[in-house]
């Protein structure tokens, strides 16, 4: 999915400066508020050529349909979706060990713009979505992750299964989070090449997506409800796999 969005406020548009300064097209600034960080923010943005508009508040305030902007709207491209194809491309480049997320059906915008932020700061390698019944990047989606829809790589494959048995061809992993599991997430050696799978809301995994796993782990749970939201449990099971594989 291509276009643009629009993100307000002197977090988000320092953010966006410091990881996607290509992708700026334009910035709209308060003309009665230049203080030393809005100064700093214009400077930025005219060393990276991008159009600079000077409105008064009552414009922001239009522009921004009421969100806080803090006297400034950056526009930016849409993060692109990837396909198959580049992600065989990034695995014939790739250093270290693998360390991908995979979503089997996630539906929910929220849920995957926190499943995209939590990728971006586990450090992954991408994230893997299916083409069908699963939600793509939406602005919803680009807000909630916070950068992380233009830092972490995208891939939306059409057969999911055939992708995870290529995957297996390329040595790395694949471990589903399951329920039913016999072991748990603290149990199991994740320091591997490695694609953790998550289901979709409620239903969890499909079975074809199950029996393409090499095993499944679990995320105990020690009260009375039965499952985490997805995105709550990805990144448990993201951060235990970092635990694991890390050198400090």
């Amino acid at each position: 999915m291509s276009g643009k969005r629009r993100i307000v406020g002197l977090h988000a548009a320092q953010s966006a400066l410091e990881h996607t300064p290509d992708k700026l097209t334009a910035a709209w600034l308060d003309i009665g508020r230049m203080d030393a960080k809005l100064t700093r923010i214009k400077q930025e943005l005219e060393l990276a050529g991008v159009s600079i508009h000077i409105a008064n508040r009552k414009e922001l305030d239009r522009l921004s349909e009421g969100r806080n902007h803090q006297g400034v709207i950056i526009e930016l491209e849409m993060a692109h979706e990837l396909g198959e194809s580049d992600l065989r491309d990034a695995l014939d480049i790739l250093q270290g060990q693998a360390f991908y997320l995979v979503l089997d059906h996630v539906q929910d915008p929220h849920n995957l713009g926190a499943c995209l932020r939590t990728a971006d700061a586990a450090g992954v390698n991408g994230v893997i979505i299916t083409k069908d019944q699963s939600v793509g990047i939406t602005p919803t989606v680009a807000k909630v992750a916070s950068g992380a829809a233009e830092t972490v790589p995208l891939y939306k494959v059409t057969n999911l299964a055939r992708t995870l048995g290529w995957l297996k061809e390329a040595g790395i992993w694949i471990v589903g989070a399951a329920g039913e599991a016999e072991k748990t997430i603290y149990q199991t050696d994740l320091n591997m090449p490695l694609a953790l799978i998550m289901g979709a809301e409620e239903k969890g995994m499909r079975r074809l997506t199950r029996e393409n796993c090499d095993f499944l782990v679990k995320i105990p749970m020690l009260g009375q409800v039965e499952s985490l939201n997805v995105s709550v449990a990805t990144g448990i099971v993201l951060f235990e796999a970092v635990r694991q594989r890390s050198k400090f």
